[in-house]
């Protein structure tokens, strides 16, 4: 397999120059002129940056400037350092905004489950706006896949047990019908941070799982139906159990 060319900095130098004659441009970071660098070239995931002896040399940075830049580019999944190999535009997954929203949802100050409340609030109101497309791209079909997922889920609550591989995987696999992935991310995303929140705060759903199981089935039923209220009242059935939790009244 050939190896990626690397890009010219064509862009790189035009981004960092001043406009408008001014002999104080605006003052940017070196991870800001990097980022540019990537968006002005039109790069993509998996393409290879510049070394970090011609970034240094063509930004007029130091070596640990460069370095810094590329360790916060890094952590936010912009950029991924390959050892021996170099770097690279990263997946630019939500990884980071994962990791936040949990550390957020640990501590936050008062009310220790508000932040939580808020993280199910988004879920669920992501899971209703795109209600009529899940609708529409699953009605007259059949998804033998989810609806094995719903089995499994349904048996592991006969059996008191959790079952938070299957669900993430039956949401993910409803928005992987559609075509638009950042809603699939933006759900996992939200899916991941409450699920990793819940048992850092000692909530326990365990009474409820059958109920939260057979929510899924209601879900994909209506789908495959093409009723979307129907749709609409299985995802209210589905988060009944983590609101009785929180202490969600609902109307």
């Amino acid at each position: 397999m050939a190896t990626p060319r690397r890009r010219s900095f064509a862009t790189l130098d035009a981004s960092t120059t001043s406009t408008n004659g001014s002999s104080a441009p605006r003052r940017t970071t070196t991870a800001d002129r990097i980022k540019d660098f990537i968006l002005g070239e039109g790069l993509r995931p998996g393409d290879p940056l510049p070394t970090e002896a011609e970034l240094c040399e063509h930004l007029g940075v130091s070596r640990s400037s460069v370095r810094e830049a590329i360790r916060t580019l890094s952590t936010l999944d912009i950029v991924e350092v390959r050892h021996g190999h170099g770097t690279f535009v990263g997946n630019m997954s939500l990884d980071a905004l994962v990791e936040a929203l949990v550390f957020r949802g640990v501590l936050s100050p008062g009310d220790d489950l508000r932040a939580l409340r808020d993280v199910v609030e988004v879920r669920q109101a992501l899971d209703l706006s795109m209600a009529e497309r899940i609708v529409a791209s699953l009605a007259g079909t059949s998804n033998p896949d989810l609806h094995a997922l719903v089995d499994e889920m349904v048996d592991a609550a006969a059996d008191g047990l959790s079952f938070a591989t299957q669900d993430r995987a039956f949401h993910t696999g409803l928005l992987s019908r559609l075509d638009n992935s950042l809603v699939g991310q933006l759900v996992a995303a939200f899916w991941d941070v409450h699920t990793a929140v819940i048992p850092k705060l000692g909530i326990s759903v365990a009474a409820d799982l059958d109920q939260t199981a057979r929510a899924h089935g209601a879900m994909l039923d209506a789908a495959e139906a093409g009723d979307v209220e129907a749709f609409r009242a299985a995802v209210a059935s589905h988060y009944q159990p983590i609101d009785r939790a929180l202490g969600v009244t609902t109307a």
